[in-house]
């Protein structure tokens, strides 16, 4: 653990702050990787390139504020990103999630939840 548990005083506190992270950094993993898809797949201009590799760079920054340990943080944001992932397909390609879709979104959520947050002996 970090200096930066000082931002989880209180438990539930904690989860909010680090759901907020979680989805800040799928806005900006998803947005810079589809900016370079936009630039590569579409013809789009050398600026959404750079946008795009700026955007990936900041992405690698965020995670380093959460409050636990390497493996669990980017275990969650694998399933966190899946989640976000359909969710970005909705919105800017139109593309709504199917049933087996969002059966798999509600599991893999279980299951990062389950690794991130389930209280463990000797960890506070």
């Amino acid at each position: 653990m970090t200096g930066l548990d000082s931002k989880c005083i209180s438990k539930k506190r904690c989860i909010i702050y680090t759901i907020l992270l979680f989805i800040l950094a799928g806005i900006f993993e998803i947005g810079g990787g589809y900016l370079i898809w936009l630039w590569i797949r579409e013809n789009k201009g050398m600026s959404f390139a750079l946008l795009g590799a700026i955007t990936l760079f900041l992405y690698g920054i965020i995670p380093t504020f959460q409050p636990s340990h390497f493996h669990r943080i980017y275990a969650t944001y694998g399933g966190i990103f899946v989640v976000m992932s359909l969710l970005w397909g909705w919105v800017f390609d139109r593309i709504p999630p199917d049933t087996y879709d969002i059966i798999g979104c509600i599991v893999i959520l279980v299951g990062v939840g389950i690794i991130y947050y389930w209280p463990r002996e000797g960890e506070e």
